[in-house]
C-alpha cells in the first residue's frame, strides 16, 4: 500500500489531508490502495488567527471530527527529523521514538515566533504562537484579574508592531476587562520601526494609528528590547516599563525542519514550491502554508497568513494523489489579496491589492473580519464526508465580502 504522510494539521496540513482524500475517493479503486496519515504534535486542528481573542472555546477542534469520516488516520507525534532520500521521517510519540517512511509527502509544518537570545525572554514573556500559549496566557490574565493591585499588574506590554501583535494589542483592553482588571490599565506596543504596521503599508497606518489612539495603546517606536525581568522590561531608549504581562509577537519563521531539504528557501526559511506546490529538486515532496512560498500571481509569493494556506493546501492534497497515481496535476493561481486586521472595539481596516488601498474601516470591516475568523476559515464540523469533500475542492474561493462603505474616522 502506498502511503502519503501531511506533516502538520494547521491550515495547509488540515485541507491537504482533506484534499488529498477527496482526490483518492475521485479515482475510485485506483485510490483503494492509498494511506493518507497526518502526523501533527496536537489532536487538534487551531484556529490559529484567532488566538489574539479573549474567547478561545472555540479555536481548537478535535482532528478525529473531521477527518475520521474520510478515512484520513491521524496521530501525535514530534517530528525529529526528515530524511528526503530514505523518504522517512523519525517521530517521538507517546510510545518512544519511532520511524514513519512514505512515498509522498506534505510538509506542512508551518511556521513559529522568532525568540531571539534576550535576556529573560524565555522565562518572562507570552505569545499566542498555539492554542496551549494562548490558554497559558488567558490564564495568567484572569489569575492577575483576581490578585490585588500590585506594580505593573495592569499593564501589558506588547512587542511587534506587525500583524499580531496590532491585533493583540487592540484587543486587550476588552480582555483586561473580561478579566477584572477595570481599574486603570497601560496598553503599551514596542517595535524596532519607526512606524506601526510597517510591512502593512502607507494607506492603512494612518487607520491603524487612529485605532490605536482611540484605545489608548501607548506605543515606543525605534527602540529595541533588551531585557526582560519578572517586574517589567528594559528598553534600549533606557526605559523601563513596569509589567507583569509581556506578550511577544516580534516576527515568525518557517519551521526549522524545511533545513532538511535541499530545496531553495528564502529569507523566513520558507522552501520554494512550484505552482503544483512541489518542492524543487526533492522528488516525492509537496510543500504548503508558512512552511512553503510561491508565487501565485505571476510576481508575487505567498504571505504567512491562512488566506494562502488554505488552498495551497488544498492543491498540494489534490496534487500529491494525482501525482502518485500518474495523473495530470493543477496548478495553484490566486489573483487577489486582501488583509483585514482586527483592530479591537474600535472596527477592523480591510485593505485590497498588494498595495494595501482601504476599502473599509470601522464596523463595516469588523464585519468582514467576524465572517472571516468564525466562519470562512472553518471546516464543516457536521461530519459528513460529502461537505468535507466539496469544502477540499482545488478551487479559489472569491474574496471575503464587504458591508457598508465605512472610511476612516
Amino acid at each position: 500500500m502506498a502511503r502519503i504522510v501531511v506533516l502538520g494539521a494547521g491550515f495547509a496540513g488540515l485541507w491537504a489531508a482533506i484534499g488529498a482524500a477527496r482526490k483518492r475517493d475521485e479515482i475510485g479503486a485506483a485510490g483503494r490502495d492509498v494511506e493518507i496519515r497526518v502526523v501533527d504534535r496536537n489532536p487538534y486542528h487551531n484556529i490559529r488567527v484567532r488566538n489574539y481573542e479573549a474567547d478561545l472555546s472555540e479555536v481548537a477542534l478535535p482532528l478525529p471530527q473531521l477527518l475520521d469520516p474520510i478515512g484520513v488516520t491521524h496521530g501525535i507525534g514530534e517530528v525529529e527529523a526528515i530524511d528526503p532520500a530514505q523518504r522517512e521521517i523519525s517521530l517521538v510519540t507517546s510510545g518512544g521514538e519511532e520511524t514513519l517512511s512514505y512515498d509522498r509527502l506534505v510538509l506542512a509544518l508551518g511556521s513559529e515566533v522568532m525568540r531571539p537570545a534576550i535576556p529573560g525572554l524565555a522565562e518572562h514573556a507570552f505569545d499566542v504562537d498555539t492554542y496551549a500559549a494562548a490558554l497559558i496566557l488567558e490564564n495568567h490574565l484572569v489569575s492577575l484579574g483576581h490578585s490585588a493591585p500590585s506594580p505593573g499588574r495592569s499593564t501589558v506590554v506588547v512587542v511587534g508592531a506587525g500583524f499580531t501583535g496590532i491585533e493583540v494589542a487592540a484587543e486587550m483592553p476588552d480582555r483586561l476587562a473580561r478579566a477584572g482588571m477595570t481599574g486603570s490599565r497601560r496598553i503599551v506596543l514596542v517595535d524596532p520601526n519607526p512606524a506601526v504596521g510597517a510591512t502593512i503599508g502607507v494607506h492603512a497606518r494612518p487607520v491603524i494609528e487612529t485605532a490605536l489612539a482611540s484605545l489608548d495603546v501607548e506605543t515606543r517606536l525605534g527602540v529595541r528590547v533588551v531585557s526582560l525581568e519578572a517586574a517589567g522590561m528594559h528598553l534600549s531608549s533606557g526605559e523601563f516599563i513596569p509589567a507583569q504581562t509581556v506578550i511577544w509577537c516580534a516576527g515568525m519563521r518557517a519551521s526549522r525542519l524545511a533545513e532538511s531539504f535541499a530545496g531553495a528557501r528564502d529569507r523566513l526559511g520558507r522552501l520554494l514550491v512550484d505552482p503544483f506546490m512541489r518542492v524543487a529538486d526533492v522528488p516525492g515532496v509537496f510543500a504548503a502554508g508558512d512552511v512553503a512560498s510561491s508565487v501565485v500571481d505571476g510576481l508575487h509569493p505567498t504571505v504567512m497568513s491562512c488566506q494562502f494556506a488554505r488552498p495551497m493546501g488544498r492543491f498540494a492534497g489534490h496534487n500529491v494523489v494525482a501525482d502518485l497515481a500518474g495523473l495530470p496535476m493543477l496548478p495553484l493561481r490566486i489573483d487577489w489579496y486582501v488583509t483585514v486586521l482586527d483592530l479591537g472595539g474600535w472596527g477592523a481596516l480591510y485593505t485590497e491589492g498588494w498595495d494595501r488601498e482601504v476599502r473599509t474601516t470601522g464596523a463595516a470591516a469588523k464585519a468582514t473580519k467576524q465572517t472571516i475568523n468564525c466562519k470562512r476559515i472553518y471546516p464543516p464540523l457536521t461530519g459528513r464526508k460529502d461537505e468535507l469533500f466539496a469544502a477540499a475542492a482545488p478551487t479559489v474561493q472569491a474574496p471575503p465580502p464587504t458591508y457598508g462603505a465605512d472610511r476612516p474616522r
